[in-house]
């Protein structure tokens, strides 16, 4: 199959998903207009983000408590590119985009994980091409950049360091992974993010993959968002009233 720019369209890659986490900042100067207008900018807002829920998946996330440099946090998801521009460009011209910053946006896409193969169990396989959302209460999600060295060992001793890796959090169930793939996308390696009800079980699982052999191979997993599950007219409440 041929796409409109000419290329060969490679088989099974039809199926892939784009995702981008992206992390909006209110400006000090909304929160001092008078009410009325800052509720319709608010409802305004939503029906954008309800409108483009129906041939994307958008959910939202509140980070009010949990990050100083970032309010509200999206996670899109869509088979094409220009659907994620599309919302992107919609909510900035809209009445509250206009007194939002975007201090955080990450994008990358899924596929099949080389590592995973004889792990596979549901919600830890990390291997999906179809984002499948858990609906759990919090989304902790980081970029992650590993070490050129890494890269360049045989593939059957990754495949043993990531055995342990993938061991570890079989320990967790409670936790479920969603990872997506940034390479010549954006500036990380992938984007990790980790559905869970309880912080204390993610805090614990990333306590115990620090001393995996495979953490010594990791050059940034920061910044860590918190993100606390709402529909987006509660997540846009929490900006304050």
């Amino acid at each position: 199959m041929t796409t409109q720019h000419g290329s060969q369209a490679q088989p099974g890659k039809q199926s892939r998903q784009f995702v981008r986490y992206v992390c909006y900042k209110v400006q000090p100067e909304w929160r001092r207009l008078p009410k009325a207008q800052r509720d319709s900018s608010r409802a305004e807002f939503a029906a954008v983000v309800d409108e483009m829920s129906d041939g994307m998946m958008v959910r939202s996330y509140s980070l009010a408590g949990t990050r100083g440099d970032a309010d509200l946090m999206l996670w899109e998801v869509s088979p094409r590119l220009d659907d994620i521009q599309n919302l992107a460009v919609r909510l900035s011209s809209t009445a509250l985009g206009r007194y939002m910053d975007t201090p955080h946006s990450y994008l990358a896409m899924t596929r099949r994980s080389i590592y995973v193969e004889k792990h596979e169990h549901a919600g830890q396989e990390g291997a999906r091409l179809k984002v499948r959302p858990a609906g759990a209460k919090y989304l902790f999600v980081y970029p992650f950049v590993k070490t050129r060295e890494w890269y360049l060992l045989p593939k059957e001793e990754r495949q043993q360091i990531m055995d342990v890796h993938i061991g570890v959090g079989h320990k967790y169930p409670g936790v479920r992974i969603n990872t997506s793939y940034s390479f010549g996308l954006d500036d990380q390696d992938f984007v990790v993010a980790f559905e869970g009800d309880d912080p204390g079980e993610f805090l614990d699982l990333v306590m115990d993959l620090r001393e995996t052999q495979s953490s010594k191979y990791t050059v940034r997993d920061t910044p860590i968002f918190t993100g606390v599950s709402m529909t987006i007219q509660e997540a846009l409440a929490t900006l304050g009233d």
